[in-house]
């Protein structure tokens, strides 16, 4: 009896043994790892400090658009239009306004389209109502540039005495504006609502400009 007992026994211990091992090796099998979104994984791969590092809040476009601007502007007329800047700054309510146009009124605009006639080229009449306005294409410029650009721009005024239909009229004035300015410029003979949508859409929608390395 003692003999079989102790082989009960010795056979009881080894599949206890036996049970003890399996569980073991059970609860050391690696689990399957929770999968993570996949949104997470390809902000990881692409910006490691993206989820721990928060960026700051940047209001859009104040970083890069300086505190002056040129807004190159086309209204309605009486005859096909009239093409002028305003310029100015940004903070400030205060525009001025140069355009070359004839100096009076229907008499010299006829004889302009045959001849050279005496020319304005500060604000005429209806640049300054927004109901007349058929085209606009604002360009920002840092304080160093704007004191440059609003030099010429009054430097233009002083040494246009003359108006043309053909030569030079509203749509050429504001070019020599925008090419001081570094932006490419249409051909002058346009209306001046085709002449300033062109304009933009020659220089993709830029909203800054920069001068050249040699007017700084």
């Amino acid at each position: 009896m003692l003999a079989t007992m102790g082989v009960g026994s010795s056979s009881a211990q080894q599949v206890a043994l036996q049970s003890d091992r399996q569980a073991l090796q059970e609860s050391a099998r690696p689990r399957n790892p929770v999968r993570k979104p996949q949104v997470a994984t390809a902000v990881a791969a692409t910006d490691p400090v993206a989820a721990t590092s928060p960026k700051p809040v940047r209001k859009p476009g104040t970083a890069s658009k300086g505190p002056y601007y040129v807004d190159f502007r086309a209204r309605t007329a009486a005859s096909y239009g009239h093409a002028f800047v305003w310029f100015g700054k940004t903070s400030e309510r205060k525009v001025e306004v140069a355009g070359l146009h004839p100096a009076g009124d229907v008499l010299p605009y006829v004889l302009g389209h045959l001849m050279f006639v005496p020319s304005e080229t500060g604000a005429s009449y209806g640049d300054l109502d927004v109901q007349y306005l058929t085209a606009s294409y604002r360009v920002y410029l840092s304080e160093a540039d704007a004191r440059k650009v609003f030099a010429h721009i009054k430097h233009l005024q002083a040494t246009s005495p003359l108006w043309n239909a053909e030569t030079a009229n509203c749509t050429a004035f504001i070019g020599q504006i925008a090419t001081f300015m570094g932006l490419k410029v249409p051909f002058h003979l346009k209306k001046p609502e085709e002449y300033v949508n062109e304009l933009k859409a020659m220089n993709g929608g830029r909203q800054t400009a920069q001068l050249a390395p040699d007017q700084q």
